[in-house]
């Protein structure tokens, strides 16, 4: 295991800025905006290769107790209690605050290893930006600007010193067996709340106020001996809703997060049925072609004839993807988790199939003598052979020729035959039309001495008939 460093300091002080500075990504969300951070947000560093060690960036404490400021001091606080070395940043533009005060009082009382970082130090006299925080006692002070990279060297060199061989930090790792779940949806449906009951633990935060989760946050989980990477996101909505430019660095990340996963669980608000926003989410899972799950959330507040209407409304507006499968469960509860989980591995089956040339040519004929193609402008198309095209969705490339006639209506038909016959559930399925080009286009048909012979004597035996 890895040692864990913990980024600890009052809103505003550039803890995610250093987070990216240090872990040479761009995976914390960064804005001048103070709060932007609050959720917990775990990434190694690996300048020195020979000692990598787990950095977790947190919310900022802003001395509240209540509301999500509240709930984004105790994930802080959480973080610095697990960590072996805390890292608290303080402004030295700003100099010390009470907030300032409080932290380091707090962090005392917990008895954590602390380095104090003064931050955002460039431009300025930074023996005068440490001298304001001498007052604190903390003899190794270190000056840096995260946003300019410097000093980060010899922070390095006082993190190293500080830090255990060994640690208790679990690292996200790069096992391709891992299933990739991504948990999407508009805001205040209650994907937080899910993933916090998946995991046992309130890993994020959950809040009724809508736009809680801001960044993509990811944790690996193992369940049943199988592993998972479950992906909470931040809530997307219409385009004409976003103003926020903090919102929309969101939705980015969600975005992202939609193209790295394999299998999408869209949470639907049962008592509000299908929105606008929630064919928005719909919309770019489908653009990306990941598999999808609908959960229903909060199923459980509904009476017997409401269910009745909500799975009717459901079964009209989500007929386009009426492939997907559709579970009621209560993330606040906890219940219809196990059918949850069954669909999800139904989906990524199904999206991660393997077939070979020969069962896929052999679907592709079954079904052209079942129901050929109409016959447009009196040619009709014909298909040759097919074979796989990727996965994740399942792609079927078909080679033939005239196939750009192929109507619309028959393209549904491969696609229902297909899915029937290979038992694709939860998962969009593409098919690749490629036509083989004519050999001898552009090719000048030069006719032979004898042929040339052939012509004049027809041409004189039509000139005699005449």
């Amino acid at each position: 295991m890895l040692p864990l460093v913990a980024l600890v300091g009052r809103p505003n002080v550039g803890k995610s800025t250093l987070f990216n500075a240090l872990t040479r990504t761009r995976d914390a969300l960064v804005h001048d905006e103070p709060g932007v951070t609050r959720d917990r947000n775990y990434g190694v560093c690996r300048l020195d290769e020979a000692r990598p060690f787990v950095i977790v960036d947190t919310g900022g404490i802003a001395g509240e107790e209540e509301g999500l400021a509240g709930a984004t001091a105790r994930q802080s606080r959480a973080a610095a209690e697990e960590a072996d070395l805390v890292l608290f940043i303080v402004d030295g533009r700003e100099g010390a605050s009470s907030l300032d005060d409080d932290i380091l009082r707090w962090l005392r009382k917990a008895d954590r290893p602390t380095l104090l970082v003064v931050n955002k130090t460039d431009g300025i006299d930074s023996r005068a930006a440490l001298a304001e925080f001498a007052r604190y006692g903390i003899a190794d002070a270190i000056a840096i600007s995260s946003a300019h990279r410097q000093g980060l060297d010899r922070l390095l060199d006082e993190t190293y010193a500080r830090l255990p061989a060994d640690g208790d930090a679990e690292v996200l790792d790069d096992d391709p067996d891992r299933m990739r779940i991504a948990f999407v949806g508009r805001p205040n449906v209650g994907k937080s709340t899910l993933v916090n009951r998946i995991l046992g633990e309130e890993r994020m935060i959950a809040s009724e106020v809508p736009g809680t989760t801001r960044d993509s946050i990811a944790v690996d989980l193992e369940r049943d001996g199988k592993k998972y990477r479950l992906i909470d996101t931040a809530g997307i909505r219409r385009k004409s809703k976003v103003e926020e430019a903090v919102e929309k660095f969101s939705i980015v990340k969600t975005l992202q997060a939609i193209e790295q996963c394999q299998v999408a669980v869209i949470m639907l608000d049962a008592s509000e049925g299908v929105t606008e926003q929630d064919a928005s989410v719909l919309g770019a899972v489908l653009d990306a072609g990941r598999a999808l799950v609908v959960a229903v959330n909060k199923w459980d507040g509904l009476s017997q004839y409401q269910r009745e209407q909500t799975d009717g409304l459901l079964s009209r507006k989500l007929s386009f993807v009426n492939w997907a499968e559709a579970v009621h469960i209560s993330a606040k509860h906890g219940s219809g988790l196990r059918e949850l989980f069954g669909a999800i591995h139904r989906a990524h089956a199904s999206a991660t199939m393997r077939l070979g040339t020969s069962e896929v040519t052999r679907a592709l004929e079954i079904a052209y003598d079942a129901n050929p193609p109409p016959s447009i402008r009196g040619h009709l198309a014909k298909m040759r052979f097919a074979h796989p095209g990727g996965e994740n969705p399942p792609t079927f490339v078909v080679h033939g020729s005239r196939l750009r006639s192929l109507p619309d209506s028959y393209k549904r038909y491969l696609e229902n035959f297909f899915r029937k016959r290979f038992k694709l559930i939860g998962t969009p399925v593409r098919f690749v039309f490629k036509e083989g080009e004519n050999p001898y286009k552009d090719k000048k048909n030069v006719l032979t001495e004898g042929q040339l012979k052939k012509r004049q004597r027809m041409i004189r035996h039509i000139k005699r008939n005449k």
